[in-house]
């Protein structure tokens, strides 16, 4: 293979030919074209995009780099849910056990965080003894006895697509919507799901900015996940604030055992629920989506999917008798309180994400070593009326506030006084 006259392909703004990106990624992963090569190739593709057809190559190129998971033929559904990030964003650790208890088979590949966007490996890893890497054999045994697994990408899936992330991210190519799309798509056509559903993120503390960016890449998503046989539908949700109200790993389980016992906050229950809702539809569970919500709500209200949450910490290596003891725990925390009185018009998750990525709950880089203990619980909503003195947020896994997180979190927090 000329790479260099395939580079200058793309640079020149035309299309590759399915046999030149498969060969392309192919020699990639063999470890047979440099970085440097590869990464001029992202540049032109950033600048220069990838057509459709283009875009459907590159993932099943990626895909078929590695092994894809194989499970027996079974009446449940293969289905899993993706989320583009944010602060909060928990919404997998309930969804995986609902979705198992409605009649599914969940095998839910998940990542990390870096920077302040949270990650479910990280989430579940504050849990004593829980086991995120796992081999292909392990997570289909356990899909097919309990219904779901939440673990990480084995080696050999879409080994490619780690290859290309890790250049993407250092070379600036990371905004690039078919980029995204085959790296989200390869992973997720790896695990052999027959239903998708996507919760594309927006807002200041979302990886798109505007709803609008979040539509084009939803709508790239949606139509690629179709044509490779996958039956998608894609969310859209502001990130404006955060979701839920708690940000940082193991507050973050906490909160998700709150909302598997019917507890918790209403905007993380509803998005739990419409996304059980949208692959109850997509896979023909429940004709209509309002039915489909009412039986989804009256599971979660059930129990049941809690005690199957149960079942796949055991499953995957937790001390159910640690966890629970943990959970039940009150460890000191630092509180801050509102200097003014009046009604909360907006509390900014940017601002809370960085605050938790700064003192240690999250990566400024792939090697960080994190704390999870780190995290803020009982956030302030816009709505939320408060007094003078009264918690804006607790801090947790410090003992005291550094004037500058202090401030920093403070201005997270807008005020009106009618």
């Amino acid at each position: 293979m000329n790479f260099l006259s395939l580079l200058e392909v793309k640079r020149d703004g035309k299309a590759l030919t399915t046999d030149e990106i498969t060969q392309i990624i192919h020699e990639f992963t063999a470890e047979k074209i440099p970085d440097y090569q590869m990464a001029a190739l992202l540049m032109a593709i950033y600048f220069r995009g990838l057509d459709p057809r283009e875009t459907c190559d590159w993932t099943l190129a990626m895909r078929d780099s590695g092994q894809t998971l194989r499970f027996p033929n079974d009446p449940r559904p293969l289905v899993d849910k993706h989320s583009t990030g944010g602060v909060g964003d928990k919404v997998s650790l309930p969804l995986a056990p609902l979705l198992a208890e409605l009649g599914f088979r969940v095998p839910m590949i998940s990542g990390r965080g870096l920077g302040i966007t949270g990650g479910t490996l990280d989430k579940l890893e504050s849990i004593t003894g829980f086991q995120t890497n796992l081999t292909s054999d392990r997570i289909v045994e356990q899909v097919q006895s309990i219904g779901c697994v939440i673990c990480g990408q084995t080696s050999e899936m879409a080994p490619a697509d780690k290859r290309l992330y890790a250049l993407r991210d250092v070379t600036g190519t990371v905004p690039s919507i078919p980029l995204i799309t085959a790296s989200i798509l390869s992973k997720k056509l790896s695990e052999g799901i027959q239903a998708l559903v996507l919760d594309v993120k927006y807002g200041r503390a979302a990886f798109m900015q505007t709803k609008e960016q979040a539509r084009e890449l939803a709508d790239s998503m949606v139509k690629l996940g179709t044509e490779c046989g996958v039956q998608v539908h894609a969310l859209l949700s502001p990130m404006d604030v955060p979701l839920g109200r708690a940000a940082g790993n193991w507050v973050e389980v906490k909160e998700s055992v709150d909302c598997l016992q019917g507890r918790g906050p209403d905007d993380l229950r509803d998005l739990v629920i419409e996304c059980a809702a949208q692959l109850l539809v997509l896979t023909g569970k429940t004709p209509k989506i309002e039915s489909a919500r009412v039986r989804a709500t009256d599971c979660l209200k059930s129990g049941a999917p809690y005690k199957r949450w149960r079942l796949m910490l055991e499953a995957q290596g937790a001390k159910l008798s640690a966890f629970d003891e943990k959970l039940n725990q009150s460890p000191p925390a630092v509180e801050l309180q509102s200097d003014r009185l009046g009604r909360i018009t907006d509390c900014n998750a940017r601002i809370i994400g960085e605050v938790i990525r700064d003192i240690g709950g999250g990566r400024t880089h792939k090697d960080s070593v994190i704390n999870h203990a780190i995290g803020i619980d009982q956030i302030a909503k816009p709505g939320d009326r408060i007094s003078k003195g009264s918690t804006l947020c607790r801090i947790h896994g410090l003992r005291d506030l550094p004037t500058s997180v202090h401030s920093m979190l403070l201005s997270a927090f807008a005020f009106s006084t009618d």
